[in-house]
């Protein structure tokens, strides 16, 4: 028995030493862990001073506490700051109000290696001495932060820097030539900015990542680009550069993505393509290339696996070694002049049964002899594919406008059977008995041509005279109006004085109907020689400033510098204004032109400014607390801004894309009635608005987060979907996109969180993550969770705010062709009551289910079915889309929670929101 108790007593003995040691260790480590603590006071203050310049919070950067201890984002080593991240960082309130790029307090931090503020808006420009006191820096990022102004030339002097990020601001003026001295640079990434000139063969020669997009470069790409033969990246899309593709690009041995998007790049494309054995991304889509394919392409390039050549006027056949490529997950040659038939695919291969593959828009013939459901999806549509076809799926492939048989949506007859003859192929005219045959070879071509040529000059003489005719008679009735203008003003007045009539430059916009001419002095005068006292803000399309003219009349000018920013923007708003007019929009007053480089646009002034600067105010108190807007006006902005995107969707012809819709460009009279700005970006509707196939296949809800850092697939996929956005229905070129951004709006109005509408970050991300499952069509209250606090609202008023959140929900639908339409919203707005309680009387009546389709299906149809509220962002660096608004499987097809409605009720409904024909009709079948 006391053996039995011995063993664990000496147990004990033998660990208690080793429990002692790891404890004395352990004290050892956290003393050692609190001796690395900042050093030097001049340090701790230039900290300090960060903190206050960008109104970080204090649970951040708690103040009693060692920075290098206990802040986020800031990194030491042995008691000196290294590493200093604030991108993701929350500020204070009146930090998010007034932000400005005020980070003077780093000229002290001499040992600083990396600084990374992405995403974290710092509007201003970057300061010179940036290059001239942080000669240690390795790392600068600053994308997303909203600065603006030139690169300054200085950071040519950071010569120990490897990675410099500045994408997506609003950086202009050229490249300084001065970073082609940065020789241990690696990355460099300028892209989405507004950047003018053309690319510096000076850049450095140890690049790997090299990405211009989105800028205004122009020129063509200079051949000694080249010599960057470990260049990984390179990315110059949507810029205009033009002229051909280099040949010498072909020597990039080590290249993995190539994108040239969006330009103007003409001729073929070079054989020398060839030897990019490590390419993996080619994106040469929307240029002026002609030709055929350099012979072997795709069977040289193995490790292709992203390939986009559309809106091209390639031609030729296709080679039958796509479809074998092993690593190829997407081709897309659309919009192009590719013919023959499409060779038979091998069954005996599967690596085309994980890409997706568009061939839409070619002139491609012949038969379909192999299973389309084979595919992951094939688009083959806008060609003249004809017979049957073998195992069509409609989720796997699209085959519309062919010459299909027992196929919808095809072309028409003549159109085939002009298509095969004209080629001296035979037709299967649909199956049909009467098949047409091609022209009898005893009629020679010279008879042929003969033919064609009587046809077409009977067409031109026919056009020819009836232009004749028309120019007679325009002729005539000036002649006619010029009599009555003489008859009418036979009284002599003299010559009007030259002072009374400036002589204006000519431009290659009408201007007539765009307010009145101003000279140069005038408005000089009225900005104070445009004072950086009288500068509003640093604007994508121009500088504004205020401004008093003659007689005490306050003004907002808009200065245009040529040099860095577009011409076009300033000539399609002149346009704009002369074509249109609406009480929502900004008054045009007038505009100057005679400067050679600097344009002049003159609007009324807003005395509230626009919605961002005015949505909170300062009261009279002594603590400087601000007063946000009552709900009643934020009913009124909300309304006012629908009334103006009602105007330019369904009341302009074509339908109008304002592509600019966010808080700072939604303007404020002194009585706060609504007057949209920003109108150099309207821009005509492209395209069917009808979301593609292809987008709704890759854009699955169980797919994970695109982008580099995502978990998911892989960055492949992230690249897919970033295409995907170019395809209609999804683009900034849509009404769709407008409701979408006009969702963002909406909230910022409940919540009072401003900057929605405009960031698309990650913190944004997060945020509408919290919101969206907050916003329920079955729960009032639960509004309440996400409303603004300083709201003051009785129970209409929340019902208001309630319906509201409803209508920006349903806005954000991530299917455009779901979100509601103008029309719609505005009604909505304008009756917010009727939105929630004609389809919600009690909670009883909310949970019943309907066997019908009502009206609110093409208003709630962002409300899908599913087992739980949720809301999974899907976003894109630019601009809109998350999926999976979802709601509980009890509700049916209903977007209210599938009421049964009275006759009465419905007629109500349909007053706010018309049903759409096509539910009507299956309405009226169900009652049949």
């Amino acid at each position: 028995m006391n053996s039995c108790f011995t063993l664990p007593m000496e147990a004990q003995r033998r660990v208690l030493p080793i429990f002692l040691l790891a404890l004395i260790l352990f004290l050892i480590q956290c003393g050692l862990a609190q001796k690395v603590s900042i050093s030097s006071p001049i340090e701790r203050r230039a900290l300090l001073d960060l903190r206050s310049s960008l109104g970080l919070r204090a649970r951040e950067w708690p103040i009693k506490a060692d920075p290098c201890t206990s802040w986020l984002g800031v990194h030491c080593q042995n008691g000196t700051v290294l590493n200093i991240t604030v991108s993701g960082l929350r500020r204070t309130r009146l930090g998010r109000l007034d932000p400005q790029f005020n980070v003077d307090s780093l000229v002290n931090l001499t040992r600083l290696v990396s600084f990374n503020a992405s995403g974290l808006p710092l509007p201003g420009s970057i300061p010179e001495w940036f290059g001239n006191q942080l000669v240690n820096l390795e790392v600068l990022d600053l994308r997303s932060c909203n600065v603006s102004g030139s690169i300054p030339g200085s950071l040519g002097n950071l010569s120990r820097l490897t990675s410099l990020y500045l994408s997506n601001n609003d950086h202009a003026g050229s490249i300084p030539a001065a970073l082609g001295q940065l020789r241990n640079l690696k990355i460099l990434d300028l892209s989405s900015n507004s950047l003018t000139g053309s690319i510096l063969p000076s850049f450095g020669f140890l690049i790997e990542r090299l990405e211009l997009a989105s800028n205004y470069l122009s020129g063509s790409i200079p051949p000694g680009l080249s010599s960057l033969q470990r260049l990984q990246v390179f990315n110059v899309s949507d810029n205009n550069l033009s002229g051909s593709i280099p040949v010498q690009f072909g020597n990039l041995s080590r290249l993995v993505e190539l994108d040239l998007s969006k330009n103007s790049f003409y001729g073929s494309l070079p054989k020398e393509f060839k030897r990019l054995r490590s390419l993996q991304k080619m994106v040469i889509g929307d240029n002026e290339l002609e030709g055929q394919l350099p012979v072997d392409l795709f069977s040289s390039l193995v490790n292709l696996q992203f390939v986009d050549l559309s809106g091209n006027k390639l031609d030729g056949t296709l080679s039958a070694t796509f479809w074998s490529m092993p690593n190829l997950r997407f081709l897309d040659v659309s919009g192009n002049n590719f013919t023959g038939p499409l060779q038979v695919l091998n069954s005996n291969g599967s690596d085309a049964a994980a890409a997706v593959f568009n061939l839409s828009n070619n002139l491609l013939y012949g038969t379909l002899n192999f299973s389309l459901a084979m595919f992951k999806f094939i688009d083959l549509s806008g060609n003249y594919f004809q017979g049957k076809v073998v195992d069509y799926r409609e989720r796997n492939a699209t085959v519309d406008k062919n010459c299909l048989q027992g196929m919808l949506k095809q072309r028409t007859l003549d159109d085939c059977r002009l298509f095969y003859t004209e080629r001296w192929l035979s037709f299967g005219n649909f199956g049909e008995p009467d098949t047409i045959q091609p022209p009898p070879l005893s009629e020679s071509g010279s008879e042929s041509r003969k033919r064609w040529i009587f046809i077409l000059a009977g067409l031109f003489g026919g056009l020819g005279f009836i232009v004749i005719l028309v120019l007679v008679l325009v002729l005539f009735l000036r002649r006619c109006d010029k009599g009555i203008t003489n008859q009418r003003g036979s009284a002599d007045t003299g010559p009007v004085p030259e002072a009374d009539s400036p002589q204006l430059p000519k431009d290659p916009t009408n201007i007539v109907g765009s307010g009145d001419p101003y000279t140069y002095e005038q408005l000089l005068q009225a900005t104070g020689d445009f004072s950086e006292t009288n500068l509003i803000k640093h604007g994508h399309s121009g500088d504004l400033f205020r401004g008093i003219l003659e007689g005490g009349i306050p003004v907002v000018i808009k200065k245009v510098n040529l040099t860095s920013f577009k011409k076009e923007s300033y000539i399609m708003e002149l346009d704009l204004f002369r074509k249109l007019s609406h009480t929502r929009f900004v008054p045009l007053l007038g505009y100057c032109l005679e400067h050679e480089t600097d344009k002049l646009l003159v609007y009324k002034y807003m005395p509230n400014g626009d919605l961002a600067n005015s949505f909170y105010r300062a009261t009279n108190s002594e603590d400087d607390s601000l007063q946000s807007l009552d709900w009643i006006t934020r009913l009124k902005v909300a309304t006012g801004a629908a009334e103006g995107l009602y105007f330019l969707h369904h009341e302009c012809n074509p339908p109008l894309i304002h592509r600019d819709i966010q808080a700072s460009s939604i303007l404020l009279d002194d009585k706060f009635e609504v007057r949209l700005g920003s109108l150099s970006e309207v821009h005509s509707q492209e395209g069917d608005t009808q979301q593609n196939m292809l987008t709704r296949l890759l854009w699955k809800p169980q797919t994970s987060e695109p982008g580099p850092s995502g978990s998911g697939s892989g960055p492949l996929d992230w690249h897919v979907k970033q295409f995907l956005w170019k395809w209609p229905g999804s683009s900034s070129t849509s009404c769709a996109y407008d409701v979408y951004c006009f969702g963002k709006v909406l909230l910022e109005l409940i919540t009072g969180k401003l900057g929605i509408a405009k960031a698309e970050d990650a913190s944004t991300k997060e945020w509408l993550e919290h919101i969206l499952p907050c916003i329920s069509i079955y729960e009032k209250e639960m509004v309440t969770k996400v409303m603004d606090p300083s709201l003051i609202v009785d129970e209409d008023l929340l019902e208001e705010v309630w319906a509201m959140a409803i209508v920006a929900r349903s806005c954000l639908n991530p299917k455009p062709s779901k979100r509601p339409s103008m029309k719609h919203i505005l009604k909505a707005l304008e009756n917010p009551l009727k939105v929630v309680r004609e389809e919600s009387f009690s909670s009883a009546r909310l949970r019943t289910t309907s066997s019908r389709r009502s009206w609110s299906a093409a208003f709630f149809g962002s409300w899908r079915q599913s087992s739980s509220e949720s809301a999974t962002i899907a976003g894109h660096p630019n601009r809109e889309g998350f999926s999976g608004f979802r709601q509980s499987s009890r509700v049916g097809s209903h977007g209210s929670g599938g009421i049964e409605h009275s006759s009465s009720n419905k007629r109500l409904s349909n007053e706010i929101f018309p049903e759409p024909v096509e539910m009507q009709d299956m309405e009226r079948l169900d009652e049949n």
